[in-house]
């Protein structure tokens, strides 16, 4: 089935695009492990997710010209349109902490989201299809875009939670995050400088572990996808009010989505209000990671539901 596929790439240029994008996150994917594993800094890697990045926006500017509206017609586009989301998201981690086990830890969720659509989605399915009357709308872009979009920072920052475990998991996390970020240095307890005139503490610069980092920058995307998830409900509601007459119809969709936006919300609340850092919230985060994954994708397999236009099983 694939070897047929590749047979056949060149006659759809859109899938050409995604073949590339997924084979530029493959060849970074080792890499990345390898450049972790020595712990030191590899611009290989970050410049395959920039080329893969780059094939993603090409390929869905492209299916937009293709079919004259926004590309989010079927699971496919859908997919590739998260994929987009996710790569971009690991770029602005990466720029935040420059580590390669930013990207060990989030290229492969770029690379399955990508894999699934070229290579398991069925060859119809990968077509533009017009939009369902529901989806004409000037909603679409908005809703839609912001939705995806809260879906790849939720993702990512939940994949780098599941880092917290992996990385240094037995030291004591010293850092405290806030709506702010973190903070670079720390009054010493255990360390004083006498003098003739006086007695004081230092002021010590502080390095932050991997663990440390990785759970700064889970908290920074969650917080960022749990605002995107909030405008996304909101712009729904709007719009379903508009399409079918009803605010909320507890659809299993809108359903999922609100127990995404709680496990979120419960998880920045236990960070803002009780203080917890390291692997209690990082345990909430990995929780919300499979919620997201069966609001996204579990509705659309079971072809159940008002926003199930993007099954596959049916086709």
């Amino acid at each position: 089935m694939v070897a047929f596929r590749l047979n056949n790439f060149s006659f759809d240029p859109v899938v050409l695009l995604g073949f590339i994008a997924f084979f530029s996150l493959l060849i970074a994917l080792p890499i990345s492990f390898w450049s972790a594993a020595g712990n030191r800094n590899s611009s290989k890697a970050k410049v395959l997710v920039v080329i893969a990045n780059l094939f993603l926006t090409a390929q869905l500017i492209l299916r937009w010209w293709q079919s004259g509206h926004f590309p989010i017609s079927n699971l496919y586009e859908s997919l590739c349109f998260l994929t987009w989301g996710c790569t971009l998201t690991q770029l602005f981690a990466e720029r935040a902490w420059s580590s390669p086990i930013v990207s060990a830890v989030a290229t492969p969720i770029s690379l399955l989201s990508i894999g699934f659509a070229s290579f398991v989605l069925p060859e119809d399915l990968q077509l533009s299809s017009p939009l369902v009357p529901a989806l004409r709308s000037s909603w679409l872009v908005m809703h839609v875009s912001v939705i995806m979009c809260s879906y790849a920072a939720l993702l990512i920052g939940s994949v780098l939670s599941l880092g917290v475990f992996l990385v240094d998991g037995n030291k004591q996390f010293n850092i405290r995050n806030s709506s702010l970020g973190s903070g670079s240095f720390r009054q010493s307890s255990d360390v004083s400088l006498n003098d003739k005139n006086n007695q004081f503490k230092s002021i010590q610069p502080i390095g932050f572990t991997n663990a440390e980092q990785l759970d700064s920058l889970s908290y920074r995307a969650i917080t960022a996808g749990f605002l995107l998830l909030t405008v996304g409900l909101i712009s729904g509601a709007v719009w379903a009010n508009e399409a079918w007459g009803s605010w909320w119809s507890w659809d299993p969709k809108e359903t999922w989505a609100l127990i995404s936006w709680l496990v979120y919300a419960a998880y920045l609340h236990t960070r803002l209000t009780r203080g917890w850092q390291g692997k209690k919230p990082a345990l909430l985060a990995i929780a919300g990671f499979f919620v997201v994954i069966v609001c996204y994708i579990g509705v659309n397999l079971l072809g159940v539901g008002l926003h199930s236009y993007g099954w596959f099983f049916d086709t």
